[in-house]
């Protein structure tokens, strides 16, 4: 075992420490033990971009890389207390492996690099191919790259293929049976829900995202938002020197055509590294949606309705990114990255409509044509620095921080017309709206990290955050070709959130004992503004955020983790926002300014057999949980909503196992088994009695003779009780295969094989039960090519990453 000895900070070092270490400090989870040290050549000098990896031992699967830097030296943070192999490559040597070693045991490495053949090369290129799924104490990762099944997708479809990760009938995405996320796009939060959120993911193509993380269990250097847990997608990074592109093309037919296509381009030097990529989408869709209303007086029917919605959507997206990286020294990079998103969403839809009395007897009909358009020109700015400190005997202090900036606009127009044949007079009604928001988001942040004595490790950070959304929408009603303003449903709804946090966690890793506790401490001001009627809300409170990981070996192949954390979910801007969203002449969707956030307690014992195969029991604890729901308002119109509930109980075993039947063939197994309570009731309406459910998951890859390659996954989610909602169980099966030839890469893939997607609802409230079933264009046979372009026979090089990579290196994920 190696003792570090202390010795004094610098003047900076001591001002970032005082500044940071002012905040609430405690104990956090979630940092990693390192390896360290120099890498020279032959010769003895120093050597520069060589790859350093992290394998597990127990299979060689890489779970880390890194490079040396000009001087050699390099720093390799593992994503959890254990042993593993450590391997160094560099173009012309030979690959060098060290190991097993114990992670935060080992002393400082010196590794010297041999001189090879250049056939050598290739035999590396294909050494340690990851699997599609890793499941982690804190997380599962999913290789979206290494994915057949990826091509010609959306990021909405990966996520739904996603172990325990659900997408509702409604877009909502929901991760092991629990709704409340945060997205991450490369380490920066996406302010969108619901629909909008839905939208976007459906405009960004699988083939820019390099993987996605499932974050369950979040450490406090992340925000307390997202109860459920983070979703965070990184895209692609081109890491090798010179000029480097990236082409692909891909068209799918499902009843209706899908293209994607894009260009990604690379230009790398030693102090300079130059980035951009641009994606087209053009994908054309369907909605059939079939509802079964029974209206309610007392508990007794007064009325039903039957109806048919059919609508044909049309996404055009254009999603583009540039940079550039500049290493100032040694120690210093900046990095600024520009990105946006320009989409349209026009849809045509047609809704027939029965209502009839108790006796049968038909009352009335409409048919309704509606006509909607939606544009999402969005933009976004990232200023970061990466600074690190001189290296003492205990590490490299590192401080990292990033600017950001970004506007989502959204433009919405409806064309509702709706016909009514049995009446003799005004038949017709048309309603017109057009509505036009802004959301602004800014943020400061800034990390620093150092190791201390007694195998100690700090990370402190602060941040502050604020967004602005205005909406402001017009709705008109025309009659006989006149048109006048609906007062009732004009409005104008400013909303503002301002949240200032600080965190400070330590870990002490020991050979049979990991023990990692943080604090996070936010306060939040929100204010909300309705022009008409002058209603208002602020909201003012200081919450603190405790977590706390405790990691054991229990023999060589056992081993037990045990976590406990605390997290907010504050209501996104749309739930808050009065604004009605109309489905057809029967059904909107309106906000609920009277809603609360939602707290959560979890703790969870995670049990893992030869660093393979994961076991787990989790309980999480709601206080004044989010629940949509439906009620009538006082024109019979149903309106879909949020509610707080008092309390909400959750419990989860889940299992997770990847296995390798033959050397072709890797399968990855794992299910989810849920038991979800709430408490309280709706206008007087009790909540039906709870019932367990399960998500259960199984993806095989198949090595194939030749250069092919195959997956096939499957997906199944049982019957579920969800507060007042009865979710049917409905499936999914994909199929892909893939050859490389050169720098060619050739795809086929089938989703939703047998058409098991469309999904069945039911629910009955106090004035009202529903059923319905709403089926979209899954199934979809793609074709896919990838083309590689520019110096790919370089030595990748250590690009200068941003705060928000760091912020993922050092809470323990593969990059």
């Amino acid at each position: 075992m190696l003792y570090y000895s202390c010795r004094s900070l610098s003047g900076v070092q001591t001002a970032v420490m005082a500044l940071l270490l002012a905040m609430p400090l405690g104990l956090r989870a979630q940092t990693t033990p390192v390896f360290t040290g120099t890498v020279r050549t032959a010769a003895g000098a120093p050597a520069e971009y060589a790859t350093l990896s992290l394998h597990r031992p127990t299979d060689s699967v890489v779970v880390k890389t890194e490079f040396s830097a000009a001087d050699g030296r390099f720093q390799l943070l593992a994503p959890a207390a254990g042993r593993y192999l450590v391997s160094v490559a560099q173009v012309g040597c030979q690959r060098l492996w060290l190991g097993p070693l114990e992670a935060g045991a080992a002393a400082p490495l010196t590794l010297t690099l041999l001189p090879a053949a250049a056939t050598q090369l290739r035999g590396v290129a294909v050494d340690g191919q990851r699997p599609l799924f890793e499941r982690l104490p804190d997380r599962t990762l999913v290789h979206v790259a290494e994915s057949p099944l990826s091509a010609g997708s959306t990021t909405l479809d990966v996520l739904g293929r996603a172990p325990g990760l659900t997408v509702d009938a409604q877009d909502n995405l929901s991760l092991r049976g629990k709704t409340g996320l945060l997205v991450l796009l490369d380490g920066k939060r996406v302010p969108l829900t619901g629909a909008e959120l839905a939208n976007m993911l459906r405009s960004l193509p699988a083939e820019q995202v390099q993987e996605l993380e499932l974050i369950t269990n979040p450490p406090a250097k992340y925000d307390a938002q997202g109860g459920a847990g983070i979703i965070s997608i990184h895209l692609k990074k081109d890491q090798r020197l010179g000029t480097n592109g990236t082409a692909n093309a891909a068209y799918g037919r499902g009843r209706y055509g899908k293209f994607t296509g894009g260009l990604s381009l690379n230009h790398r030097q030693k102090n300079l590294n130059l980035f951009g990529s641009y994606a087209y989408a053009d994908r054309q869709n369907f909605q059939d949606l079939d509802i079964s209303r029974t209206y309610l007086q007392d508990g007794q029917p007064t009325r039903f309705s039957e109806q048919r919605n059919t609508s044909r959507s049309h996404l055009q997206s254009h999603t583009w990114r540039a940079g550039a990286d500049y290493t100032l020294s040694p120690r210093t990079t900046v990095g600024l990255v520009a990105s946006g998103l320009a989409s349209r969403l026009p849809s045509q839809g047609l809704n027939l409509a029965d209502f009839s009395n108790t006796d049968g007897q038909l009352t009335n009909t409409l048919t309704a044509r509606n006509n909607r358009d939606l544009r999402t020109p969005n933009a976004a700015g990232v200023l970061s620095l990466r600074h690190q400190f001189a290296q003492d005997s205990l590490g490299t202090p590192e401080l990292t921080a990033d600017l950001d900036a970004a506007r989502y606009g959204l433009g919405r127009r409806l064309d509702l017309l709706t016909t009514y044949p049995l009446r003799s007079q005004n038949n017709t009604n048309r309603l017109l709206g057009d509505q036009n928001g802004t959301l602004w988001l800014s943020s400061a942040k800034a990390d620093y990290v150092r190791n201390l004595r007694g195998r100690l490790r700090l990370e402190a950070g602060a941040k502050a955050s604020r967004v602005a959304s205005d909406n402001d929408v017009l709705f008109e009603r025309e009659q006989d070709g006149q048109r006048q303003t609906d007062t009732g449903l004009t409005n104008r709804f400013r909303y503002t959130e301002t949240i200032g946090a600080g965190y400070a966690s330590l870990t002490r890793t020991r050979p049979g004992l990991t023990l990692t506790g943080g604090l996070r401490g936010e306060y939040t001001r929100t204010d909300g503004r309705q022009d008409v009627g002058g209603q208002q809300f602020r909201r003012r409170y200081f919450q603190l955020f405790p977590n706390l990981s405790l990691s054991r070996p229990l023999t060589a192949h056992h081993e037990l983790t045990l976590a406990l954390s605390r997290r907010l979910d504050r209501p996104t801007y749309n739930q808050l926002n009065p604004f009605r969203s109309y489905l057809d002449p029967t059904s909107y969707r309106v906000g609920n300014p009277a809603l609360w956030p939602q707290t959560s307690t979890r703790v969870e014992l995670t049990h893992t057999f030869k660093e393979k195969y994961s076991t787990g029991l989790n309980y999480t604890r709601t206080h004044r949980p989010i629940l949509s729901v439906y009620r009538l308002d006082a024109q019979g119109l149903v309106a879909a909503t949020d509610v707080n509930l008092p309390n909400q109980d959750y419990w989860a075993l889940t299992l997770a196992a990847p296995l390798e039947p033959a050397k072709w063939w890797k399968l990855y197994a794992d299910a989810e088994l849920f038991y979800i309570r709430f408490q309280g009731q709706l206008e007087g309406q009790p909540l039906p009695a709870a019932q367990p459910g399960a998500i259960l998951g199984l993806t095989n890859s198949f090595k194939l003779p030749h250069g092919w390659s195959a997956e096939l996954n499957g997906r199944y989610n049982s019957l579920e009780r969800y507060g007042y909602q009865l979710v049917r169980a409905f499936a999914q099966v994909g199929a892909g295969v893939q050859k490389s030839v050169g720098p060619a890469t050739f795809r086929l893939n089938a989703a939703d094989v047998f058409y098991t997607l469309p999904m069945r609802v039911s629910a009955r409230y106090q004035p009202l039960a529903e059923s319905y079933r709403t089926a979209q264009d899954s199934r979809i046979i793609t074709a896919s090519f990838t083309y590689r372009f520019g110096n790919a026979k370089v030595a990748a090089a250590r690009r200068a990453k941003s705060g928000a990579e760091d912020e993922k290196r050092r809470a323990g994920g593969v990059q």
